[in-house]
This record gives structure tokens, sequence and C-alpha cells, in this order.
């Protein structure tokens, strides 16, 4: 399936006779498609997006020309909410640190401690076009952690993180009321964890107020994780990625959101398409998905492909997800297809998978987009992503390739961090 590679150099090169979907332009407004044209990386970063096509005589000395052949060229995806390398696909427990369920408030565990770079995961994301996640621990706790942003190729996650100051996880529904009524502590029922989260929220605000006292009286002042972490939320320097599935359980998220005026992000949103008019109204993202999971449990049971297409309408902004592992990270453009083919819009699917989960969390002027100034995170297609038929041919990460189709094999070469070639080495 794979075969690994040294790992090439961060070289300038230009991308041309290419079908372009920038997707977005420098200020984050949707672009029309451009034919054929060019793009020029220098440094990993986009340096120009433009129409027409260029030859090796047009471009400085030893940049590299590749010359696309007609293929599309997008952003690479962005995974906006999965378990990548905290649980690792095919591993089992030993593998699985998504949840430290061991205290109903995981305000202080960070995901960046539990991620795995050598996880199939990443690999099986380039093959998707997938070149970065937001990777979330918990979905059991009524506060699961803090979340990181990483890209999805590279040896060591510290050298991958794009920042881990973005997001809190949080669970209502089924899950923590399962995990800890088996336990026979709080919470057991919805109203139990809606009590934990208010506890938490109060505690925070506490501390806030001792905090600043301390400051202002130039005192010592004892540091709490747990409590820092959701002043941040409160003060609205993290989002909250709140888990739920049903259209109650979203209702009560956007009622706690507004008691304690943090800043909500719908998780899941499997029931969204019951009040899709009332998140629209409360100015609500929501990260919708897996779309491709079966019932398997109760609150899923109205799980519809057609919930994107409702909620866009909407007027929603979605992003997808995979959850990976519980659908494999590679089949994010399968998630955005089948919805595709049940009433979402073809640009907006794309857009769910680009610059809107980017623009979710405060990224869109590095992600989700091929603009001048952004990374060069770029996949080149052979056709039309949203077409089942189409792969990616050759993926790109911060303009370094780290994955080629090689269609003559039938395999897949990727760039490998942990190889005999070292990152640093040109």
């Amino acid at each position: 399936m794979y075969r690994s590679i040294p790992v090439p150099e961060i070289t300038d090169f230009a991308i041309t006779n290419a079908r372009i979907l920038p997707i977005a332009d420098a200020k984050g407004q949707r672009v029309e498609p451009i034919e054929s044209g060019t793009i020029l990386v220098s440094d990993g970063t986009i340096t120009s997006v433009e129409s027409g096509t260029v030859t090796a005589a047009d471009l400085p000395d030893g940049t590299e020309l590749i010359d696309a052949g007609q293929r599309w060229v997008l952003p690479g995806f962005i995974e906006a909410h999965g378990h990548l390398g905290v649980h690792e696909d095919g591993e089992g427990w030993s593998g699985d640190d998504t949840n430290e369920m061991t205290d109903p408030n995981g305000a202080g565990v960070r995901a960046l401690d539990g991620i795995d770079p050598s996880e199939i995961g990443f690999k099986d994301a380039l093959r998707g076009g997938v070149t970065s996640a937001l990777i979330k621990p918990g979905s059991g706790n009524p506060i699961g952690g803090r979340t990181a942003f990483v890209k999805t190729w590279g040896r060591i996650v510290d050298e991958m993180l794009v920042t881990q100051d973005l997001s809190v996880k949080s669970a209502l529904g089924e899950n923590p009321k399962r995990v800890y009524g088996e336990k026979n502590v709080t919470p057991s029922t919805r109203m139990g964890t809606a009590k934990i989260l208010r506890d938490a929220f109060v505690d925070a605000q506490n501390y806030l107020a001792k905090r600043a006292h301390a400051e202002s009286e130039g005192i010592p002042f004892e540091r709490d994780l747990v409590k820092e972490t959701l002043a941040d939320v409160l003060e609205g320097k993290l989002a909250f990625d709140q888990h739920c599935h049903r259209a109650d359980d979203i209702a009560t998220a956007i009622r706690l959101s507004e008691e304690f005026g943090y800043r909500l992000v719908i998780n899941h949103g499997t029931e969204g398409h019951k009040i899709a008019d009332y998140i629209a109204d409360k100015g609500i993202d929501v990260i919708l998905g897996p779309l491709m999971t079966s019932r398997s449990k109760v609150e899923l049971r109205d799980r519809s492909l057609a919930t994107a297409g409702a909620l866009a309408k909407a007027g929603v902004r979605i992003a997808l997800t995979t959850d990976h592992p519980v659908i494999p990270i590679n089949f994010l453009i399968h998630e955005a297809s089948l919805a595709v083919k049940e009433g979402l819009d073809p640009v907006v699917a794309l857009e769910a998978l680009t610059i809107n989960p980017a623009a979710i969390f405060g990224l869109e002027e590095r992600l989700g987009s091929l603009a001048p100034g952004r990374d060069a995170d770029l996949v080149v297609w052979s056709g039309d992503p949203l077409d089942l038929n189409s792969r990616a041919d050759q993926v790109f990460v911060s303009g370094r390739k780290v994955y080629e189709f090689d269609a003559a094999a039938g395999t897949a070469d990727v760039a490998d961090p942990f190889g005999p070639t070292l990152i640093s080495e040109p």
C-alpha cells in the first residue's frame, strides 16, 4: 500500500497547466476555478496563483517546473474533528489515548501529549489529500481537554504542530452519561452532565476573579491547569468544541454557551437538520459527521446524509469530519461526495473541507485556500475530487512533496520522516 522513500528537500517550484480551485482569495472570499493556470511556491509558501501556463524559461533559476497535465489542484483538506494519532487505527486499546476517563473534567489534558506521528492514519490522510487536522481528546468526558492542530506529516508532533491554542473538547449526550453512570458517579444523566459543565465554568469564573485580585495586589497566586484552560474559554482565547448529536443536546450546548458567554462550535450535529434555522440564527458553526457510520447508538438513529445540505441551505457554516478512526480519514472527500448526492452544493462541499474549517478556527490566513501567503499545503488530483474515480496523485505539505501515487506500481510513495534521510538534510 505504501512505499517509503527518502525525505525530499523543500524546493521552489511551479505547478503549471493545471485546473486550479483556489477556493478563496486572500480576503477569504469565494473565487471561481482557473481553467488553466500556474501556482508558484517559494520556501514553503504560495507566492502566486495566476491563469495561463509557463515554461522553465519563465521561472527563476532553481525553480522546479511541474506540468500538471490539466489535473486538478486544490488546497490540502482539513480534518476539523478527529482523533488522529491519539486513537491509532488498528492498535486496539494500547493505541487508544483519546479519553482520560478518570475525571469528568479533563480540561487540564492536552491532545498533544498523546499523538503518535507513526500511526498509519497519517499516511492515510495524505492518500486522501488531508494535509492538516484538528486532533481532539475526549468523547466520554463532559470536558475532554485541549485540542491540537497539526500538519499530517512529520516525525515529532512538536514539529508538526500549527497551534494548540484553538479549542477545548467537550461532550454531551449518551457518552458521558454512559461512562460515568456505569461507575455510579456523576454524571449519569444529561442533567448531571450539564451540572458538571456549569460547576466547571463557575469555578473558572471564580478563578479569574481571584487571579485578577492577586495580580492587582501583587500577591502570589496558586495556578490550576484545569481552571486556567476554562478561563481561556471564558476569555475567548479558546473555542468550546461540543460533541452533541441529538437536537436537544445541541440546544443545551447553545444554552450553556449563552449562559457563560463562550464561543461554541457544534461537533457531530447529527440532528442539526431538525433545528437548522435555530442554529443559523445563533450564528453557530457545525462540524458535521461522520456521515457514513452505522446507527450504533440511539442518538444516531436520525443520522442522514442530507443534513449537510439542510444546514448549509439554512445559512449555517459547516465543516465535515470522518471522526477518524470511526471512518478512515482518507474517506473525508467521500463524506463530501455523498453529501452532494443528497443535496449539498458541490462548491460548499469543497469549502467544508478547506476554507470553512480554517475560518472556524481563525486559520484562514494560513490554510484552506490557494492564495498568496498561504502555506503550500496543496494536492494534485487526477480529476474532480468529488468524483469517486479521482485520487490524490501528489501531496505537498508546507512546500515539501511527501506523497505521490505510482499508477504503474499501484502503490504510493510516502516520504519517510523516520527513514535514513533526516528532515533537516538537503
